[in-house]
């Protein structure tokens, strides 16, 4: 792998899944990120928050059948919070 390879972190909200844009489909978040130590952040991040599950990192970008799945792409300039370590930690 070179070293600047990305990295993606996925997730299923479990709030937002099946309901507004994702009405009767699973809510995916896939961050994207520039290294592996800030996909373990991100990573760690959504470990703390109860609304999130089925947390995995990659090196491949996701791919999600939209017939059953609303995938969301989200990146540190749209979401910055979420790429502060221990971010959620304790809220």
């Amino acid at each position: 792998m070179t070293k600047n390879a990305k990295y993606y972190v996925s997730m299923t909200d479990k709030f937002l899944s099946n309901w507004g844009m994702a009405k009767g489909k699973t809510n995916k978040l896939i961050f994207e990120c520039e290294n592996y130590k800030e996909a373990k952040i991100v990573a760690d991040n959504a470990e703390n928050r109860s609304d999130m599950k089925y947390i995995n990192i990659c090196s491949k970008k996701p791919y999600y059948n939209n017939d059953r799945y609303y995938p969301q792409y989200k990146d540190k300039e749209e979401y910055p919070d979420w790429y502060k370590e221990n971010y959620f930690k304790n809220r």
